[in-house]
């Protein structure tokens, strides 16, 4: 098979984001989580450093749903009545999921609380 030339390996990556934005409810969610960190990274003006940090774990955490929704999808093509063992496999992917997502929340809260003053 015969590989598409760049510019098209490229809409078909950007077309599989915006399936994901248009189909997966999760994604929308993280999709706007990401926006409220950009947000908060311009009304903070956060360092380059903090900026990396909090950046590579949304996109860690989208790029995880991303797998997640494939290995589902997959599995549903390959059984599509309900068996334990792609359950298993399942919960497994979704498991990748939520330890990105509670490492996001941790880094998150270590670096936005020092941009905001209780006083």
């Amino acid at each position: 098979m015969r590989k598409p030339p760049i510019h098209k390996s490229f809409l078909n990556a950007f077309r599989g984001v915006f399936l994901m934005l248009k189909s997966e409810r999760n994604f929308q969610i993280e999709v706007l989580a990401f926006f409220i960190n950009l947000f908060l990274i311009l009304y903070l003006k956060l360092s380059t450093t903090d900026t990396v940090l909090i950046l590579i774990v949304s996109f860690g955490v989208l790029s995880s749903e991303i797998f997640n929704t494939a290995i589902e999808k997959l599995c549903d093509i390959v059984q599509p009545e309900f068996d334990k063992r792609i359950g298993f496999i399942k919960d497994i992917a979704a498991g990748a999921v939520v330890i990105m997502t509670i490492l996001s929340v941790v880094v998150g809260i270590l670096v936005y609380w020092k941009y905001i003053s209780f006083n």
